[in-house]
Order: C-alpha cells, then structure tokens, then sequence
C-alpha cells in the first residue's frame, strides 16, 4: 500500500503520445470532426461525374492501333511505253452492199443460178425469167427485117435498071425519082425493122437479173416459180469487189487520235484469230445520244467473215508514254473504270480513269493517273473509300 501510494499520476500530455482511446464523454477526436464533410463532398463529386457522362459530349472512339490495320499491297506505276490501241466495238457490213432487182417487165423466175456466199463477176446472169412471149416476138421482128431488105434489094435494082434506060429515052426523069423514092423509103423500113428486132431482143436481155459489178452475193430472196417484177423489190444483195468492212464504234474522245490508213485487227464474236484489215473512212456525224461516231474499217472477204455479226477492232495508233497497271487494279461499276489510290493519312480514296490499250502485260490508262499515284494493286473489291489501311509497297515490275 506505501508503495502505491508514493507512485506519481500520468499527465495528459503523456496520454496523447501513447495514444489512448478518449473516455466516454470526451470530446470527437479531429478525424472524426472532418469525415462527414469529407462523405458529402466525395458525394458530389460522383453526381457531378454521372451527369457529365450522360450529358456530356460524346467521347471519340480511340484510334486503331497501327498493329489493326488491314495490310493492303500498293505499287507507284510510274510511266511506260505503250501500244497506243482503241479497242472499239461493231458490227461487220458490206463496204459496197449493191441490191439487185429486176430491170425490165419482169414475169415467172424459171432459174435462179447462184447462192449466198458465191462469188460472181459482172454482168453474170444470176437468174432467169420466162421469156417465151419475147422470144416470138423477137422471131416476129425478125421476119419483118428480112422481108424489109428484100423489098430494099428490089427497090435498088428497079432504080439501077431505070438509071440505065433513061438514057435512050424509054424511061422519064420522073420515073428515076420515083424509083429513088422507093428505094429510100424501103431502106428506111429496113432500119425501123432492125430498130425494133434490137429493142425486142433489149427487152429479152433485161429478164435475166445479172450483177451490176463482181463481188460476192450477201442474200437470195427469190425462189424458182416466183413471179416478179419492177416493185418486187431486191432479189439479191451483192458486196461489190468482195469488200466488207467493220463500222467500230468509237468514243468521241478517241476520234481525234484516229487517222486513214491506219492497221486495225478485226475479231468476230466466238472467233479466236483475227482478221486485218486498215481504216478508209471516219464518218464526219457524231450520234448526239451516245457521243460516238463511226470508223470504217476496210477486211477482205474470208469465210469466217460474216455480214451483220458482231465484233470487236483494235485500230494501232502508234506509241505513247502512260501508266500500266494490273488487272486486278482496275474496278469497274455502273459509273465507268475506276481505281483505289492512297490519299492522307493512308486513306482510301476513289479516282475515276479512261482505259487504254488492254495487253497481257496489263491496262494502260489513258487518263485520270500520272503515274505517282499509290494505287491499290489488288483486294480493292473489298475497300471502300475512307478506309484506313497500312499500305505494303510491291516490288518494280521489270520490264
């Protein structure tokens, strides 16, 4: 008890550096003073957060990562050498397409001489018409020329007798110019005679259809035992001197570059080889619905050559300095050719282009590049313009 008695009393200062818990009925220590401010504050700053996120504006979406993009082969195509070639699309007619008819009365064709395909040369008879009237006729006329000259023959010798009497006086001048008279006017007869056997025979000659010129027969359109005439209208069409040719269709901006004489190659439809021929003719009209015009091009007839089929010319220009591209470069739909270039940012961009001469080394373009464009060489049916890519650089072709 003495012991405890003497041992001193903790002071408070010493209650605050061991950190004892306050007795009821102390004060609120200073943390518990400042949590309650602290709550509400924190609680709005979460209101105000909700709020901004629901009315605020609209966050960008993060860009993809470079690692996302699409890997797409481009190729710079630069310049090259080319062909300077329009292909054109046509149809194959006669150069000259003559229709041959009937020249004169017409009647029953009796024989018709030639078919499609053949050729002939002029004046050859390519069918026959019934001609037994004129044939009497002509037999007629005859008989009347011979009966002319013989009373000719006899007006000449009455006057050579009387020419010979007249001088011992038997026979009066008067007499000689009767004789004269009849003489002349017998010969005359003889003339008209002759005149009109000729026309019979003219009109004889005129039943047989022949062909105006050589060349070779396109279409028959007339059959033995069909009557015919004048309005019949044609019964052949003949392709004077063999000749066709193929009237390409050729955009307006192209005509300019376009010349007489030039080569083309002709290929038909289904054919596999082609055929040559050279331009004759550039018609001077452009059709105003579609902006084309007409190149002739001159072929020598060859079987595999048919009238009024259709075809397809690629007419040589000469060389010219343009970008080649592949194939697979080039994209077409309802608005013409076009291709994918990189524009910013490797960003996809459309750029509409004029084919030119289409080789297996490629297509040329005729416009719309310079050749230092990045073009998508290939997957542009997947892209659209706007798309991001990361561009891969293909290799220089060799060439």
């Amino acid at each position: 008890m003495s012991m405890n008695a003497q041992q001193p009393v903790p002071s408070p200062a010493a209650a605050e550096v061991y950190n004892f818990p306050p007795a009821e009925g102390d004060a609120p220590s200073k943390r518990n003073r400042w949590l309650k401010p602290g709550l509400i504050a924190l609680a709005i700053a979460l209101a105000g957060a909700a709020a901004w996120q629901a009315f605020g504006p609209a966050a960008a979406p993060p860009a993809a990562p470079a690692s996302n993009l699409p890997e797409v082969t481009v190729l710079v195509p630069g310049t090259t050498m080319l062909a300077d070639a329009i292909t054109a699309p046509g149809s194959i007619a006669a150069k000259r397409d003559a229709a041959v008819g009937v020249q004169g009365e017409g009647g029953r064709v009796v024989r018709v001489m030639v078919e499609p395909g053949q050729r002939v040369g002029a004046g050859q008879v390519l069918a026959q018409i019934d001609r037994q009237v004129q044939t009497q006729e002509i037999a007629q006329l005859s008989a009347s020329v011979r009966q002319a000259e013989a009373e000719a023959r006899l007006a000449q010798a009455n006057l050579a007798r009387a020419e010979s009497l007249v001088a011992k006086g038997f026979i009066s001048r008067a007499d000689i110019d009767q004789r004269l008279a009849t003489r002349d006017g017998a010969q005359a007869r003889v003339g008209v005679a002759r005149a009109q056997l000729g026309a019979a025979r003219e009109r004889a000659d005129r039943l047989d259809v022949r062909a105006p010129a050589a060349g070779l027969i396109l279409s028959r359109n007339v059959e033995t035992g069909q009557v015919v005439g004048p309005g019949t209208g044609a019964l052949f069409r003949l392709a004077e001197g063999n000749a066709l040719e193929m009237r390409a269709q050729v955009a307006e901006q192209d005509l300019a570059r376009l010349k007489v004489g030039m080569s083309a190659v002709v290929t038909p439809v289904g054919a596999t080889e082609g055929f040559k021929g050279k331009v004759w003719l550039i018609d001077p009209v452009i059709d105003p619905a579609n902006r084309q015009g007409i190149v002739r091009i001159q072929l020598e007839y060859t079987p595999g050559l048919r009238v009024g089929a259709f075809a397809r010319a690629r007419i040589e220009g000469g060389e010219t300095t343009r970008p080649l591209l592949p194939q697979s470069a080039v994209l077409a739909d309802a608005n013409g050719n076009f291709v994918y270039v990189l524009g910013k940012d490797n960003k996809v961009e459309r750029r509409s282009i004029e084919v030119g001469a289409i080789s297996d080394a490629g297509v040329g373009v005729a416009s719309g590049l310079t050749g230092a464009e990045r073009v998508v060489a290939s997957a542009g049916a997947f892209l659209k313009p706007g798309d991001t890519i990361k561009p891969v650089l293909a290799a220089p072709a060799t060439r």
